[in-house]
């Protein structure tokens, strides 16, 4: 079946309706502890590992100087570590420590149980297996770099 440009707009409008709208929902879920940027910082470092703030800022697609005091926050409260780059010493390191996965698990398991029970009282088998399918695809449609693809306005 061939998409054509007009096609791949709705589809891209329809999914984007839905992915905002069932993580607003979502995000109700949370426990509250974290702010949504504390949360996104730690998850993003919990996913990809140890990174330069500039790294992480461009991954979040935010300014680095708007993480200051997020990070700041983080590494005062223990859950974030920052160490030199052995790489360049003008550089920091910055790392999820043990206390910021606790922390990062306490505030989005309300979320995944509520989801997990929506998720088993409302959809079928071919449903639950259709949505993996369908999350697989979100995954690796986020990791393309925004940067490459021109996007027309």
């Amino acid at each position: 079946m061939r998409t054509t440009q007009d096609d791949a707009l709705a589809v891209a409008a329809r999914i984007g309706r839905g992915a905002s709208a069932l993580a607003a929902r979502t995000r109700a879920e949370q426990a509250g502890v974290l702010t949504l940027t504390e949360t996104a910082v730690l998850g993003r470092l919990w996913s990809a590992g140890e990174m330069t703030p500039r790294e992480l800022a461009d991954r979040l697609r935010l300014r680095p100087q708007s993480l200051t005091r997020t990070l700041s926050s983080l590494e005062a409260g223990g859950q974030l570590r920052r160490t030199p780059d052995p790489a360049d010493g003008r550089q920091s390191l910055l790392a999820i420590t043990d206390a910021g996965v606790r922390a990062l698990d306490a505030e989005m398991r309300p979320r995944d149980r509520w989801l997990a029970g929506v998720i088993t009282r409302e959809l079928s088998d071919a449903e639950r297996d259709l949505l993996l399918v369908a999350a697989t695809l979100m995954e690796r449609l986020a990791q393309v770099d925004a940067r490459a693809a021109k996007v027309e306005p």
